[in-house]
């Protein structure tokens, strides 16, 4: 026969009610309540192995343990990754979990960083019994966001990991493009790049690339817990076009701006880019005599077209702000930076603009301002792009620019220091291939 649990604790209750009587002789006199007795027993004087009351008190925790229903706690840790098109609420949505919770999360400190999710990019979500303990958003292998409840809110942090740095070396003599070189030579897409970065004020990679010219490259290679995870920083490199060598090392200042100099402490930059545009190909040259191909009238061009797929980026040739974002018939889309007093540059036939151009706003060298289209009297997707120096259109390609500012005086004991080890390894590397070659 079987009791509810509160029947077996009235039982147990009393049960020891009548053991305490016995213990105490009273147990023959429990009908006379006589008020003369005052018979008491000190449970605390009995030994532990003596005291049947705390026995007893033991047993009946057991038995109410016995009795109820464990909970039982089921923790959960689920990967998602971000696919095209995907937002957070998307992604929150087809794993269970709430908009309170993405609310909760993206009101934190660091929640708005994680408007910008990218795809390939890998979430966690680790949960407690279907409540959300734990998000994590992965932006890169060494580099995360993560979000641990706490109560009802979130706490954020930026979770980075340092991966060992190996120093490599790479060379290639270009027989065709500066891509399809590198590509044989093992450097990988991003560190070409960068390389042709580093002397795009010196080189034309448009026009300037002849077969037989050669690059020397010393990067850093990154490992994390001894598996290889992709490249770090050109440290340095030498560029040999058309018999001419330029040379580049990387250095950081006591401002912790990091850029590329010569090894004299020249900075590589100029105050202009020579393209705006990259790796695409001059349709129409700088030409004051030039027959339009619409008009078929002699009508001077007074910029240089660089013909590339719509949708290519188009870079702010310097630092400068921009005067006019509009659109005219013939112009198509277009954009006028100013450049300080002397200098003007525009860009014109574009599809769209870039992310916040318009009127007034500055921008920086490099940035994209717009994207390569066939707006306004265009036979087919280019940039059209003029300079101009004191109201005057010159020719983009061999206007001489004004250059950047080299390493400050007091910095150059410490660029010095920091920079030698880098050109007599890629010096030593470079003697190895000549010496290889030679033979």
């Amino acid at each position: 026969m079987s009791f509810p649990i509160l029947h077996k604790r009235v039982i147990l209750i009393t049960g020891l009610g009548l053991l305490i009587l016995q213990l105490s002789g009273i147990g023959s006199d429990i009908e006379s309540h006589s008020e003369d007795a005052k018979h008491t027993i000190n449970l605390e004087n009995l030994a532990d192995n003596q005291n049947p009351v705390k026995e007893a008190l033991e047993n009946s925790e057991l038995v109410a343990d016995t009795s109820s229903t464990a909970i039982q706690v089921k923790s959960i840790s689920t990967t998602d990754k971000v696919g095209a098109g995907d937002s957070l609420a998307k992604i929150f949505t087809r794993n269970g979990y709430s908009a309170k919770d993405l609310h909760q999360i993206s009101a934190t400190k660091l929640g708005k960083q994680l408007k910008n999710i990218f795809p390939g990019n890998s979430i966690t979500f680790e949960s407690t019994n279907g409540q959300l303990t734990k998000f994590t958003y992965h932006s890169s292998r060494l580099e995360s966001l993560e979000f641990i409840r706490e109560d009802t809110d979130f706490s954020a942090a930026k979770n980075i990991a340092h991966p060992d740095r190996v120093i490599s070396y790479k060379h290639a003599t270009i027989d065709d493009s500066l891509f399809l070189s590198s590509q044989r030579a093992g450097l990988p897409d991003k560190l070409t790049m960068r390389l042709a970065q580093i002397f795009q004020w010196d080189i034309d990679f448009v026009l300037d690339i002849r077969p037989g010219d050669q690059f020397f490259v010393l990067y850093e290679e990154l490992y994390l817990d001894g598996e290889y995870i992709g490249t770090g920083e050109i440290l340095a490199a030498d560029f040999i076009n058309q018999q001419n060598t330029y040379s580049a090392v990387t250095f950081t200042n006591t401002t912790g701006n990091t850029d590329f100099y010569t090894p004299k402490g020249i900075s590589m930059r100029k105050a202009f880019l020579r393209a705006p545009v990259e790796f695409s190909r001059i349709s129409s040259s700088f030409n004051l005599r030039r027959r339009h191909p619409l008009h078929k009238t002699i009508r001077p061009h007074r910029g240089i077209d660089y013909a590339a797929p719509t949708g290519t980026p188009i870079l702010a040739a310097g630092d400068g702000r921009i005067k006019t974002a509009s659109r005219t018939n013939s112009n198509g889309r277009y954009i006028v930076i100013q450049h300080g007093e002397q200098f003007v540059t525009k860009y014109l036939h574009l599809s769209k603009f870039g992310k916040n151009i318009k009127s007034g706003r500055k921008v920086r060298q490099g940035q994209i301002i717009g994207y390569v289209g066939s707006t306004g009297w265009a036979t087919g997707p280019h940039l059209h792009y003029e300079f101009l120096v004191n109201g005057t259109h010159k020719n983009p390609r061999t206007v001489k620019l004004p250059k950047a500012e080299p390493v400050a005086k007091r910095e150059l004991a410490t660029f010095r220091a920091a920079t030698r080890q880098y050109a007599l390894l890629l010096n030593s590397y470079k003697d190895q291939i000549t010496l290889v070659t030679a033979q």
